[in-house]
């Protein structure tokens, strides 16, 4: 996976452009869940593994927003996606995507901490680094850079294929770029770096909003750094390090009259409820139940007990469901939950009552549609079949890489005897994994009994037509 821009190291997939293609099919091929229920980060070796939430989404984009507004990307708007990695880390690989960890927001204590993260990588996207790094890459006065760039390249590609003798060649590779041609490109990095930061500065105070979240971020990041800063060497880091950093930004945050301004009490609450919402979601609910006792009685922590139970598969999860909607009545995102612990429970008839009230809230959100079309064609009814479809349909609409959505619209085709319409959903579905072959044997088996010419043979054509990006050759 591409280390962190914001982090200790830009990603990989900026430093050339065979690498870049490579991040691209890996993007391509990424392992979609629903809320949460993402695969574990080792399940699918060379996938990225990604985490679906409408909730944390939400979250995340209200606070891009304005930051995206002042940096004059608002009409491009990046697509932010959540992987799901514990570890405090985001990075940009293109002007289009801002990929940002759950352990972003597991670690964050207050939303401007995340608001900071998103002001430094919107300064490399505003600040157009990624395509100046692969120029001053390119330039010849720094080819020895280019030896140590296709070296790391190697062993990127080397270690996603397992191929350890790929990877064990593509570190030689690296070693051997001459060492004024890797810090050359490093200092480059670092005056990167300094600028986004530079930005973000500007972004926080363009939108009235402190600096303090993003300074605590450098003081954590300083915190981890203390031992390892008595023996690096600054000058071979891709980022200025944390201490360096923060330093620099000290001074300058300071000077801003919204350097005191207090936190959004709103989003503070709602950071709280995605925080234990996530924290809940990927941990044992016994290290949940002892982050969040029993004594606390916070909605956050109400939320996070709610969750533990449903994942112990408890018979009282419903009911402390229950007790948490009680306290708030319109929150669609405890219906989402409760209909989620039926449907997991095994119950999906009863599961879509709740994912209806979820999308009465929130008529347009595609993961709702998601979760009502998998319950309406788990309930395993005929009659229900037709309403899934076109459910499911809408939801592909508004987000068009949701493999599940297109694996159970290939069910609810498929009990309803329409065999082809089940297999070209079916090849939709692959490609969105990344299962490009599997995918072009579907859409060929649904285009012998699909008319000529129509939309759908069409689709079907497109897929059979497909050709992956061309990868770095593999051993």
């Amino acid at each position: 996976m591409p280390r962190s821009c914001f982090g200790f190291a830009r990603p990989a997939s900026i430093s050339g452009r065979r690498l870049v293609r490579k991040t691209v099919a890996l993007i391509c091929s990424v392992t979609i869940a629903l809320p949460i229920a993402a695969a574990p980060a080792n399940a699918q070796r060379g996938k990225l593994p990604l985490v679906r939430d409408a909730e944390t989404e939400e979250l995340l984009r209200d606070y891009a927003k304005p930051i995206f507004k002042v940096a004059g990307i608002a009409n491009s708007e990046p697509q932010i996606i959540l992987v799901n990695d514990k570890s405090f880390n985001a990075f940009v690989p293109d002007s289009r995507r801002m990929f940002i960890n759950v352990g972003v927001l597991l670690e964050a204590e207050s939303p401007g901490e995340v608001i900071g993260v998103i002001a430094h990588e919107t300064g490399h996207i505003a600040g157009r680094h990624l395509v100046r790094l692969r120029a001053a890459a390119a330039n010849a006065q720094i080819v020895s850079v280019i030896g140590m760039i296709l070296g790391a390249g190697a062993a990127a590609a080397g270690a996603a294929s397992g191929s350890g003798q790929a990877a064990s060649g593509g570190a030689a590779a690296a070693l051997g770029a001459t060492s004024i041609g890797q810090r050359s490109l490093l200092s480059y990095q670092r005056g990167e770096e300094a600028a986004a930061d530079r930005a973000a500065l500007k972004y926080l105070n363009a939108t009235g909003q402190s600096a303090r979240g993003m300074l605590k971020t450098f003081e954590r990041m300083s915190d981890q750094q203390m031992f390892k800063r008595i023996y690096a060497d600054p000058y071979a880091q891709s980022h200025p390090m944390a201490q360096e950093r923060y330093k620099g930004l000290l001074n300058e945050a300071q000077k801003s009259k919204y350097f005191n301004q207090s936190e959004d009490y709103v989003l503070q609450y709602r950071h709280d409820l995605v925080r234990a919402k996530l924290f809940a979601f990927t941990s044992h609910p016994s290290a949940t139940l002892r982050a969040y006792p029993r004594s606390d009685k916070s909605p956050a922590a109400q939320y996070a007990r709610a969750i533990a139970a449903m994942k112990s598969r408890g018979k009282g999860a419903v009911k402390e469901i229950d007790a948490l909607i009680r306290t708030q009545p319109n929150n669609p995102y405890y219906y989402e939950l409760k209909g989620q612990a039926l449907l997991e429970g095994g119950d999906p008839k009863a599961a879509i009552a709740p994912f209806r009230k979820a999308l009465s809230f929130k008529p347009n959100e595609p993961q709702f549609m998601v979760w009502l079309g998998y319950a309406l064609v788990g309930a395993n009814n005929p009659a229900y079949l037709p309403e899934a479809e076109r459910v499911l349909k809408r939801a592909i609409q508004r987000d068009p890489n949701s493999g599940v959505a297109y694996s159970q619209l290939a069910i609810a085709h498929g009990r309803q005897g329409e065999r082809a319409e089940a297999d070209l959903a079916t090849a939709k579905g692959l490609m969105v994994t990344g299962d490009f072959q599997a995918a072009k044997r579907y859409a060929a088996r649904a285009q012998k009994s699909l008319k000529r010419g129509t939309p759908a043979w069409l689709q079907a054509d497109d897929i059979v037509a497909y050709k992956p990006p061309n990868l770095p050759n593999r051993r």
